[in-house]
């Protein structure tokens, strides 16, 4: 089998097809039925016999309300002619949870003060509002004060590289970025904004981003194809004064980061003894090697859709010739198989199944293996041989789920309680060992903290905020 890393995978973050081979909540049915006890008994064997998960379920008297869980459209459809076909049971509705989850968005803006008369609607408005408007105009850093500001995140995306569906588009992205703002409110208590743009090129997306920055304390960037993504990020920091931070590049890598620490923990070695073999040289794994190679990892070796990326390869664009300028000391050549032998992990952000067992057996003993790519990773866990000791997904079904929402709430948490003018490498590394910290004594099972663990984003934002100060990129009235 000849390896084909093409893709570049965002964890934690999944696409739609190659699906699951296990139940997932993203796949699952909202049913709700009637049934007695005894018939509703048989529909859960039904369920339970084709492999589905009951993940939730309550009654009103005869009415029953169910969460399956499935591993796939073509497992719903399974689910749900079995469900039709149980005796005694009347199905009152039956639909796919995901979508009726999203129907009509997943967010909305409120009010953070009363408007329940006149009086209020002076303040707020005309005529007090213009008040506040010339108080900006004659100091212009009040904004920080006397506006949302200080709390926004734009998060903005072309649609040129949604998950692992690729260009599909600003309004197909819209979902996604829907997502993300809601995951910055939920964990962070950032308001995010989803601006999704019609903006194909780096100079309409980088006058875009310059345009809309008075309104922001910060812009993540999202779900843009590569290498253009470099570019923009490059410029538009280099333009403004608030951070912008590409998440795929950037909260992959820290939480990548965040993870070897530890796994260099729990196989006894640390990160200048380590080789690292990288398989998808797209955003995340440029990002990520990057900031591997700054925290001291031994060596890297980055493999693209063509094979290794070494010093033979000519017609590199900046991003790939990195690679060899970087690392690939021994000069290794070949495909994936020649990179892994004898490497000590492997960083996986390709696409589904790209890599066999036997050649994960040609790695160092105690081995690491970080198959990202989601929602079928490089490799299934339960395939890889003895000698990997440590192994990580981007899935929440099995340990070390690798997933960018345990940086980024936190990194624009802290970026913003300092109003930071941008997030620098340095303070992504305090971000990673912060991570890694709260897990003191790593197990092969547990080398980083859940999405779900109390406290994730503010001790990380903690990290941020203090590293941004120590450089210098905090503002005085912050």
């Amino acid at each position: 089998m000849t390896a084909n890393p093409t893709a570049d995978a965002t964890p934690g973050e999944p696409g739609n097809p190659p699906t699951s081979s296990r139940p997932t909540t993203g796949f699952a049915l909202n049913v709700e039925a009637r049934a007695d006890a005894d018939a509703f008994a048989h529909l859960v064997a039904a369920v339970s016999g084709l492999g589905a998960d009951i993940r939730r379920a309550s009654s009103d008297g005869d009415t029953r309300r169910l969460l399956i869980a499935c591993s796939g459209t073509d497992h719903q459809v399974a689910v749900r002619a079995t469900l039709a076909g149980v005796d005694g049971v009347e199905l009152i509705a039956l639909d796919d949870a995901t979508f009726a989850l999203h129907e009509t968005g997943k967010l909305r803006v409120q009010p953070t003060a009363p408007l329940d008369g006149p009086d209020d609607l002076a303040m707020a408005y005309t005529p007090g509002v213009g008040r506040v408007s010339t108080a900006i105009a004659e100091q212009p850093s009040s904004v920080w004060q006397l506006t949302g500001r200080a709390n926004a995140v734009a998060v903005l995306s072309n649609g040129t590289a949604v998950l692992g569906l690729g260009d599909i588009g600003p309004e197909a992205a819209m979902p996604v970025m829907e997502g993300k703002a809601v995951l910055f409110k939920q964990f962070a208590d950032v308001d995010a904004y989803p601006i999704c743009v019609d903006a194909p090129t780096v100079d309409e997306m980088v006058a875009i981003g310059a345009a809309i920055a008075p309104t922001f304390g910060g812009i993540n960037l999202e779900d843009i194809k590569a290498p253009e993504c470099f570019e923009i990020e490059r410029r538009l920091q280099e333009m403004l004064d608030i951070p912008v931070f590409h998440d795929d590049q950037h909260g992959t890598a820290i939480v990548v980061l965040a993870a070897v620490m530890n796994a260099a923990k729990v196989i006894g070695r640390s990160l200048s003894d380590l080789r690292v073999v990288v398989v998808g040289t797209g955003a995340a794994g440029v990002a990520c090697s990057r900031l591997l190679h700054e925290s001291g990892i031994g060596d890297i070796i980055g493999v693209d859709s063509r094979g290794v990326l070494s010093a033979d390869r000519e017609g590199l664009n900046p991003t790939k010739q990195w690679f060899v300028d970087h690392g690939n000391r021994a000069g290794v050549t070949g495909g994936v198989r020649e990179a892994l032998a004898g490497a000590d992990v492997l960083l996986g952000l390709s696409g589904p199944g790209v890599i066999e067992p036997e050649w994960l057996g040609d790695m160092a003993d105690g081995a690491v293996v970080f198959a990202l790519a989601n929602p079928v990773p490089e490799i299934m866990p339960e395939l890889v041989p003895p000698n990997v000791a440590v192994i990580a997904t981007g899935r929440s079904d099995y340990p070390n789920q690798i997933n960018n929402v345990l940086a980024f709430p936190g990194v624009f948490r802290g970026l913003l309680d300092v109003r930071a003018t941008k997030a620098t490498d340095g303070i992504k590394v305090a971000a990673a060992s912060a991570l890694a910290a709260m897990v003191p004594e790593p197990t092969a099972d547990r080398i980083i903290p859940g999405a779900f663990d109390e406290g994730v984003a503010e001790v990380v934002a903690f990290a941020v905020a203090r590293a941004a100060e120590a450089e210098g990129l905090a503002r005085d009235d912050a």
